[in-house]
């Protein structure tokens, strides 16, 4: 299986392209979506494509706030040593927010394998799967986000970013507003600048539901690509909100009377020579596709965790506006799971709508491709159609503790994950959930230190 270990002329061509260039980060995106890694000099990055880079399989077991869990470190393969780590190729290029290069990593086993606990390494092996079947996985996620100010409001809260132009605070949902997105288009346009040197392929933009919440679409392309994508454009969102005094923020739900921040996956199968394995049938829609749905609403409970890994998660589902939180399928319908979209029957998708910003964008793929694959393979039916259709198949888990408990329990988690990435990503999430459960909140004091 390759591990898309990018080869050396990649590093000579950045460096003839960027002759001033001095530092490129080098980035691991560890089990929490989050990149962990260095800032190397210039003279380093040979010597990167060369030989790799040691760094510790233990940044695999730790929270989200870069701390140990101590369970996680038991599981992981290897001790505490040093695994080594190669660049991903593709993803060298060039951030004009910074001024520096930037790299994505991936962890290697001894034997060249990708390592066991390397969640983009869990992608490759559900992509080699589907491949060995005679399958090209195809996709593209949508990632929103919010744009909030550095500085906090008279009442010490977070409010909502001013515009990049004209610099009036963002207020009113704005929906699709185009005279908002001009406002914002120095902020917009730094961030296409980016994209265009970092190759990568930022589409739309749209103003979405809530104040100062916005949209980015991705071209569609091969699966892993697809998920490379969304870590690069977070990081390039960020850096670039930064130069401009705001913060990008990724929480699922960082404002509880607002919409909540998805990360839907469209996702296809190809065959060898890029047709769409789920284009329509004549007036019917693919057998093929029909059976990955059943696949994924098979294991849907189970997998909860990767689409809703921490306790923000679940504050997104408490309105269901576009957020569902149900075991159902539809065509062309936004308030199930699992949505069909209208189009040409030939380039026919589905989306999976249930997952947040803040999940793992290679977790969320791996499961997400693993699952259909169980179903193709199995013959499952999708079930019943529409929002009412959920009793066909088990339904989801309310809380994250109950998500927790469900996904270290699961048998076809363990087995799309690989059981080492199962147990450390269960540990890590258990280790999260203990350290919040004695987390005494600030409103817990108001509603009942007066009261009770």
């Amino acid at each position: 299986m390759t591990s898309h270990r990018a080869p050396i002329t990649e590093a000579e061509a950045f460096l003839d392209a960027y002759p001033d260039v001095s530092a490129i980060d080098i980035v691991l995106t560890d089990l929490n979506g989050i990149g962990r890694g260095k800032i190397i000099r210039r003279h380093e990055l040979l010597p990167l494509f060369k030989s790799g880079r040691g760094m510790p399989a233990t940044l695999f077991a730790q929270d989200v706030s870069g701390h140990d869990v101590d369970d996680a470190i038991d599981c992981v393969t290897g001790g505490t040593g040093d695994s080594r780590c190669w660049p991903v190729a593709g993803t060298l290029g060039f951030m004009p927010a910074t001024g520096r290069g930037q790299v994505l990593l991936q962890m290697e086993a001894e034997n060249g394998a990708p390592h066991p606990i390397d969640p983009r390494g869990a992608l490759l092996r559900q992509v080699a799967r589907a491949q060995a079947a005679g399958f090209t996985p195809m996709g593209a996620m949508e990632l929103e986000f919010y744009l909030i100010d550095r500085d906090r409001d008279a009442h010490g809260r977070v409010q909502p970013a001013r515009a990049a132009m004209t610099g009036r605070r963002l207020s009113g949902t704005n929906c699709m507003s185009v005279d908002e997105l001009d406002e914002m288009a120095p902020f917009f346009d730094d961030v296409y600048a980016g994209a265009a040197a970092m190759d990568l392929p930022l589409e739309t933009v749209i103003s979405e539901y809530a104040v100062g919440q916005f949209e980015l679409t991705l071209r569609y392309r091969d699966l892993i690509s697809a998920a490379d994508d969304i870590i690069r454009a977070k990081r390039l969102i960020r850096m670039t909100a930064r130069r401009y005094d705001m913060d990008a923020c990724f929480m699922s739900k960082p404002f509880g009377e607002s919409s909540g921040s998805g990360m839907h996956l469209h996702l296809s199968l190809a065959d060898e020579n890029g047709a769409n394995l789920f284009a329509d049938q004549g007036d019917d829609l693919s057998p093929l596709m029909l059976s990955a749905i059943g696949g994924i609403r098979a294991s849907m409970a189970d997998s909860m965790l990767v689409f809703a890994p921490v306790l923000n998660s679940w504050r997104r589902f408490a309105r269901k506006v576009y957020s569902p939180a149900t075991n159902t399928w539809a065509v062309e319908d936004r308030g199930v799971a699992l949505r069909v979209p209208a189009g040409s029957p030939k380039s026919r998708h589905f989306e999976h709508r249930i997952g947040g910003v803040d999940a793992n964008p290679y977790l969320v793929a791996a499961v997400t491709l693993g699952a259909a694959l169980d179903g193709i393979e199995r013959g499952i039916g999708a079930g019943a159609e529409g929002p009412d259709g959920g009793v066909d198949y088990p339904t989801l888990p309310t809380s994250w503790d109950q998500a927790i408990d469900l996904f270290a329990a699961s048998n076809p988690m363990k087995s799309i994950l690989g059981a080492d990435l199962h147990a450390t990503y269960s540990a890590v999430k258990k280790g999260e959930w203990e350290t919040l459960a004695l987390w005494v909140t600030d409103a817990e004091w108001q509603l009942y230190g007066p009261n009770l």
